[in-house]
Order: structure tokens, then sequence, then C-alpha cells
């Protein structure tokens, strides 16, 4: 499966620690990621993961992109619901996204957690065999 990896500043370091935990999971798919996050998860776990800019530079419009084209399978962004970014609307396109191409998201750590055991399990294997056609 391909995997993005978005976390907002206050979130990098605990997406870092989930990477961490999950990294033999993670290690068996294709990963990318926004440019800092990506950095910061890539040093810390040793994975391979294709960077894209950063955030505010433009790197979740290039997964959005990815998204559009059915080319990501599963969005674990970690987002800080407590305080404003200037590039917030981008935020909400990106979810978007994910509802209209049926990609599963998670926002936080626990959702994160129950896409991870899924993936695990094979629950989310169905993306492989029936692509939406949006």
């Amino acid at each position: 499966m391909n995997i993005a990896l978005i976390a907002h500043d206050s979130k990098k370091e605990l997406l870092v620690q989930f990477c961490i935990a999950y990294c033999g999971i993670l290690s068996r798919h294709n990963l990318s990621a926004t440019g800092t996050t990506g950095k910061q998860v890539a040093q810390a776990t040793g994975l391979t993961i294709q960077r894209y800019l950063s955030g505010a530079q433009g790197g979740g419009q290039q997964i959005g992109a990815r998204i559009s084209c059915n080319e990501i399978d599963l969005l674990l962004f970690f987002r800080d619901p407590l305080s404003a970014k200037p590039h917030e609307p981008n935020d909400m396109d990106l979810l978007r996204l994910c509802d209209v191409h049926n990609i599963p998201v998670a926002t936080n750590i626990a959702t994160a957690e129950a896409l991870i055991h899924a993936l695990e399990r094979g629950d989310l294997d169905w993306r492989e065999i029936v692509k939406s056609p949006v």
C-alpha cells in the first residue's frame, strides 16, 4: 500500500514515535511524506520515504494530487486541532479529497493505531482489489 505521512509541527514528534513503534509494519509499504515530517521520520526509523515539499510550500497539495490520482491508499495526518494554521483551508481540502476518493485517514494517534492494526491484519487490502472509479 501507498501510505502518506503528514504532521503539524506540534505533532511531528508524536508521528515519529508512532513510526518507530510500527516500523516493522510500515517498512512493508511505500511511504511518502511532506518534507520536514519525512526527514524526521526517516532519520529516526531508517525507513525509505519519498519526500515532497514542506507543508507550507505545497507538500500537502502534492500529496493531495496523488490522492486524486488514486496513488495513495492511506493517509496518516497528525493534526493540531488547537492552534490555527495559515494553511488550514488546504488541510480541509486534503481531508475532503480523502472522503471523495475513499481513502482511510487518521488525524490522531488513536485512529492511526486502529488503521495500522487493520493494515497488519489485511483488513485494508480491499483498496488493492477494488480501486474507486471516481
